[in-house]
């Protein structure tokens, strides 16, 4: 099993310094780069400071010169917030500059809030639509001259200036949770990251059920990576678990806002949801979550990963970022990095 990095820069509040974030987040990359992680994972999002990730190409660029051999992926660009020349040219940018280190990642977005302000009119349940255009035109665009007239857009004779170095194109990734994703990713050979979110393992057996039917429907040659991600805290004392506990919790009430559109965003910082008023709020129960999550012991953690690699995960994503202090994310990541990997060399 080989694993990733999803980490952001983030601010929970507005007393954290905006330099601090900025190091820690290049920190914890060169310490995954040194760690021997495949990828480290950037992604995007607007107006938030949960997730500062305006552009994850210029994020990835950072990274690049900072780091030797870790891949540099975007988890994920917004196909609706983007023109596909645009976004074609700034991924093969990235590709070219970063020695050809580019994964592409593409979803369809996440947040009603960030569409309201992105591309207003458009409901978030509908970014699909735009991602089903964009990619096949990304591709074609990396291969040489096109014309295109479609439902979301149209022009004229162009292509992707520069091209990227991997050939045909860096590898592609998508976001799914349901088997219409399943399936399209298995029909454009695309691989897989899938995230249970806080739910149990039986929400990742399912994940591994749809893609495999999708797998058999399609008669597909084509086997795709698949990549499992989890918040992720290692720790060897309660201390550190009861802090661990206490941020996930406090940034799941602001990721229900989110997801919801429950509550206010002031000047970027969301407004937490009280969990014990929400519904379905038993999944929010620290020893749910102990549970649940890739929190432990290091002996636990690698209890929990086996589980996972029996299951068929190829590559899970280590997510780093969930409101914790830095220090105790570095704290974790070597812990993980010293006593977790070497069980999956």
């Amino acid at each position: 099993m080989k694993f990733q990095l999803a980490v952001n820069l983030e601010r929970m509040d507005a007393s954290t310094n905006m330099e601090d974030v900025k190091n820690h987040t290049l920190d914890m990359v060169k310490m995954a780069d040194q760690g021997n992680f495949h990828i480290v994972w950037a992604a995007e999002h607007h107006a938030i400071e949960m997730t500062i990730a305006p552009n994850p190409f210029q994020i990835l660029t950072w990274w690049a010169n900072h780091t030797e051999q870790i891949r540099l992926g975007t988890a994920v660009v917004n196909a609706a917030y983007w023109h596909p020349i645009n976004l074609a040219g700034e991924a093969a940018f990235t590709d070219l500059i970063s020695g050809g280190r580019l994964e592409f990642g593409i979803g369809s977005g996440a947040y009603q809030r960030e569409f309201d302000r992105m591309n207003p009119g458009l409901k978030q349940q509908d970014g699909w639509k735009y991602m089903q255009e964009m990619l096949p035109l990304v591709k074609k665009l990396w291969l040489g001259d096109v014309e295109h007239s479609g439902e979301y857009w149209n022009f004229p004779m162009s292509t992707s200036c520069p091209k990227p170095i991997q050939t045909p194109h860096p590898p592609i990734w998508v976001a799914a949770r349901s088997p219409i994703t399943f399936d399209y990713a298995v029909k454009n050979q695309c691989n897989v990251m899938s995230w249970p979110l806080t739910r149990p393992f039986s929400e990742a057996e399912l994940y591994k059920k749809q893609l495999d039917e999708a797998i058999v429907n399609n008669e597909s040659k084509f086997k795709p990576i698949f990549a499992m991600m989890r918040h992720a805290a290692v720790y060897t004392n309660q201390d550190d678990q009861e802090k661990s506990l206490k941020a996930i919790r406090l940034v799941l009430g602001q990721f229900e806002n989110l997801f919801k559109n429950l509550g206010n965003v002031e000047n970027g910082f969301t407004k937490q949801i009280p969990l014990n008023e929400l519904a379905g709020r038993e999944q929010y129960d620290p020893e749910m979550l102990s549970q649940n999550l890739l929190f432990g012991s290091p002996d636990e953690i690698i209890e929990k990963l086996k589980l996972y690699e029996k299951l068929g995960v190829d590559e899970f994503i280590y997510y780093a970022s969930m409101g914790l202090g830095q220090e105790e994310q570095k704290k974790s990541l070597k812990l993980f990095i010293d006593e977790v990997m070497p069980e999956f060399a």
